[in-house]
């Protein structure tokens, strides 16, 4: 529902009868009109001719159901590539003559024709807003349309160019931040849900608690990402404490940890494009420089996918999950992290294990978790493992309540992110070492592995029995 939610606020900021007249009804345009809206994107010469018809399109575009804008992404994607009489005579001029000039025209040759259709958008009112939108809308379709892929491809790459660090710029949300701006703090927040104003305002309206973000200024009051700081006098091991009503608030002079505790994408169209390490550098900067005493500048983070990847290796044959913590995952209650008894074992088996995932479990020579992905490539340090650092139901479903501290040590974020870039090398403390070296990869005992199905017997009974076979590979792949 929020995708949606975010994509009509988007497409609704060209609607403006200021700009482009009165709304009309969803109407459904024929194909051969609307690949003709699209041919006349690029016949335009004049600035003024561009643009009327680039608002032509993008009226056309909002009044499309899902069936016609799918039809647009697949007309872009087959009849607006590069051409390819012209791209092989600028390549074979390449070839028989090298030089800057013939580079160029290879340069100019090889660029699609749909580029130059998303720039001529971009330069209407709202265009900028009705592009991020539609690239959300192009990303879902992906997994059944994969020829789709060189359209997001350029359109990934404009928005890297229109999105860059320079043009972004850092705002500090508080109380008297505008209202429209507060509204979509409350329903971007991916991490810990904002359930109210009162809530919002306990983050946000308390000297020990700051919100950042990044805007742009095609994007008007539209947050690209955020940023929530909780300033301690100490590392936290918990969520619990930091959002409680009932925390008594610090003298900010007297903190000496920023904690990012949330950090929130707020454009899904605008997904794979990286703000987040500039943000968080750029904050843990100006707090540096604000509050002197700060020495401190970690996350509390979840760990998203821990629950997951633990059930899969647990059912492996061989595996870091040894037979004791088996026994106590198809043990735990729904309620375990209550009874004392289980959530002891689990902190003694569930930390150690929390270290091997993030450390060992990879892809691609990456790690495998998109948050440790995310921080350990923007040049921070695994600093710590916290058992019961979230014991919500959401916490509790994805991670058994872990949460992970990384650390960004001001002098070493450079040297930590080129060695992870280029070596695949994670700057990890001493006793997260330790932990994930005490886990060991073993066989199962014969004693603990799966009882095996009967053979299927050639009776009458032999259709009932090969749907529980089937059923029962289905549920161990799952």
């Amino acid at each position: 529902m929020r995708q949606t939610s975010v994509i009509n606020d988007l497409l609704s900021t060209i609607t403006d009868t200021r700009i482009f007249g009165e709304r009309r009804k969803p109407r459904r345009t024929s194909r051969a009109d609307l690949a003709q809206l699209i041919e006349s994107l690029l016949t335009g010469r004049g600035e003024s001719s561009s643009l009327e018809r680039a608002a032509e399109f993008l009226r056309a575009y909002r009044d499309l159901d899902s069936a016609g804008r799918t039809f647009v992404f697949r007309t872009l994607a087959a009849d607006y590539g590069p051409e390819p009489e012209r791209l092989a005579a600028a390549a074979q001029a390449y070839l028989d003559k090298p030089s800057g000039t013939t580079a160029k025209d290879l340069q100019r040759a090889a660029e699609p024709r749909r580029v130059e259709i998303f720039r001529r958008l971009n330069q209407v009112t709202g265009g900028t807003q009705a592009l991020v939108a539609m690239r959300c809308e192009l990303v879902e379709r992906l997994g059944n349309h994969p020829d789709l892929a060189p359209v997001d491809d350029d359109l990934k790459r404009l928005f890297a160019a229109w999105f860059n660090r320079g043009f972004l710029m850092l705002r500090e949300i508080n109380w008297q931040t505008s209202a429209a701006i507060l509204e979509k703090i409350i329903r971007y927040e991916a991490v810990h849900a904002i359930t109210d104003w009162n809530e919002l305002r306990r983050r946000i309206d308390v000297p020990d608690r700051r919100l950042f973000g990044f805007f742009h200024p095609r994007l008007g009051d539209e947050p690209l990402i955020f940023v929530e700081v909780a300033l301690t006098t100490d590392i936290p091991r918990a969520i619990g404490p930091i959002l409680s009503g009932n925390r008594e608030p610090i003298d900010p002079q007297t903190a000496t940890t920023a904690v990012f505790y949330s950090i929130s994408n707020c454009q899904d169209g605008l997904r794979g494009i990286s703000f987040g390490s500039f943000l968080i550098k750029q904050v843990a900067t100006d707090l540096a420089s604000e509050l002197p005493n700060l020495k401190n500048f970690v996350t509390l983070s979840p760990v998203p996918g821990f629950a997951k990847w633990l059930k899969e290796e647990a059912a492996r044959p061989t595996s870091a999950v040894d037979d004791t913590t088996r026994g106590l995952l198809e043990e735990l209650a729904d309620n375990w992290i209550n009874n004392t008894a289980q959530a002891k074992a689990a902190e003694a088996a569930f930390g150690p294990l929390t270290a091997h995932y993030l450390l060992e479990v990879k892809d691609n020579n990456r790690p495998r978790d998109p948050v440790a992905r995310f921080h350990l490539g923007n040049g921070a340090r695994l600093e710590q493992i916290n058992f019961g650092g979230d014991v919500s139901p959401r916490g509790i479903a994805s991670a058994h309540g872990m949460m992970v501290n990384y650390r960004y040590v001001l002098s070493e974020v450079e040297k930590n992110h080129e060695a992870f870039v280029n070596e695949g090398k994670i700057a990890v403390a001493p006793a997260v070492t330790r932990l994930a070296r005490s886990v060991k990869i073993a066989e199962r005992t014969p004693s603990s592995a799966p009882a095996q199905l009967p053979p299927p017997s050639a009776t009458s009974n032999e259709k009932k029995e090969h749907k529980s076979v089937t059923e029962g590979t289905r549920a161990t792949t799952a």
